[in-house]
C-alpha cells in the first residue's frame, strides 16, 4: 500500500483572491508543497509581491490581474494559465467581499449585485472554465464560511451568496465526478485576516469572539493550508461533493 501524500510537486494551482490573507497563505502554501501558482487579484501589484516570493522559492509563478466578478475576465485568467502552463490541477475559488447592510430594506442593488458577483457568480464561471482543461485527479476548492451555515441579518446577502457557493460545490462535483474531478468546499470560521481585523478591531472584541470556539482561539491564516493540500490531493481521492467545517469548533 502507497500511503499518499500531501506533496503538490508539478501541479498547477490558480488562486483567487490570492494577494492577501486565506488567499495569499494557500498560494504560499502549495508552492512550498512544489505547486507553480497563479495568483490571482483586482490589482495586479500586491498580486506580484507573492509571486516574487513563490519564485524566491524555485517554484514557477504568474499574477493575473482578475475581478472575478466579470465573466470577461475569468476567462482571460483560464487563458493566461493555459498560455503559461499548458494545463489546471486545482482551482482555489478564494475571493470574496463580505459588506454589511444595515437591514434587508438597505440592502442596494449594487451591494447585492457585488456580493452575489464575486462570491458566487465568478465561481460558478471560473470553475467551468477551469474544468475544462482539468485532468481525471483535477480538484476545486471553494472556500465559503461559516456565516453560510448560520446567517445573521448582518450578513444576510454575502451569507446567501455562499450558501449557494455551497450548492454549487456539490452540483459541480455531481457533474465533474465522471471525469475525475473534484469539488470540495471550505467553510471557514474565524481566521485573523484584514478583514476580520477591520471588522472587528480591539483585542477585547477578538477575545470576546475565540472565546466561543472550542479551541479558544481565531485560527491564523495559513491554518487553512493543511486543509486545501488536503482537498487537492490523492489523500482525498474518494471525496467530494463536501463541505468542509474549519472553524475550531
Amino acid at each position: 500500500m502507497t500511503i499518499p501524500s500531501l506533496d503538490a510537486t508539478g501541479k498547477v494551482v490558480i488562486v483567487t483572491g490570492g494577494s492577501k490573507g486565506l488567499g495569499r497563505a494557500m498560494a504560499l502554501g502549495f508552492a512550498e508543497a512544489g505547486a507553480d501558482v497563479v495568483v490571482a487579484s483586482r490589482k495586479l501589484e500586491p498580486c506580484q509581491l507573492v509571486v516574487d516570493e513563490i519564485r524566491a522559492m524555485g517554484r514557477r509563478a504568474i499574477a493575473v490581474a482578475c475581478h472575478v466578478a466579470e465573466w470577461g475576465q475569468c476567462s482571460a485568467l483560464i487563458d493566461a494559465t493555459i498560455a503559461e502552463f499548458g494545463r489546471i490541477d486545482v482551482l482555489v475559488n478564494n475571493a470574496g467581499i463580505a459588506p454589511v447592510p444595515p437591514s434587508l430594506l438597505e440592502v442596494t442593488e449594487d451591494l447585492f449585485d457585488k456580493t452575489i458577483g464575486v462570491n458566487l457568480r465568478g465561481p460558478l464561471r471560473l470553475t467551468a472554465l477551469a474544468a475544462k482543461h482539468m485532468p481525471s485527479g483535477g480538484s476545486i476548492i471553494n472556500i465559503s464560511s461559516k456565516a453560510s451555515l448560520h446567517p445573521t441579518s448582518f450578513t444576510v446577502v454575502y451569507a446567501a451568496a455562499k450558501a449557494g457557493l455551497n450548492a454549487l460545490t456539490k452540483a459541480a462535483a455531481t457533474e465533474f465526478g465522471p471525469r475525475g474531478i473534484r469539488v470540495n468546499c471550505i467553510v471557514c470560521g474565524t481566521f485573523h485576516t484584514d478583514s476580520l481585523h477591520k471588522s472587528i478591531p480591539t483585542e477585547d472584541m477578538q477575545t470576546q469572539m475565540a472565546g466561543r470556539v472550542s479551541l479558544r482561539r481565531i485560527a491564523a491564516a495559513d491554518e487553512i493550508v493543511g486543509t486545501a493540500l488536503y482537498l487537492a490531493s490523492d489523500a482525498s481521492s474518494y471525496l467530494t461533493g463536501e463541505l468542509i467545517l474549519l472553524d475550531g469548533g
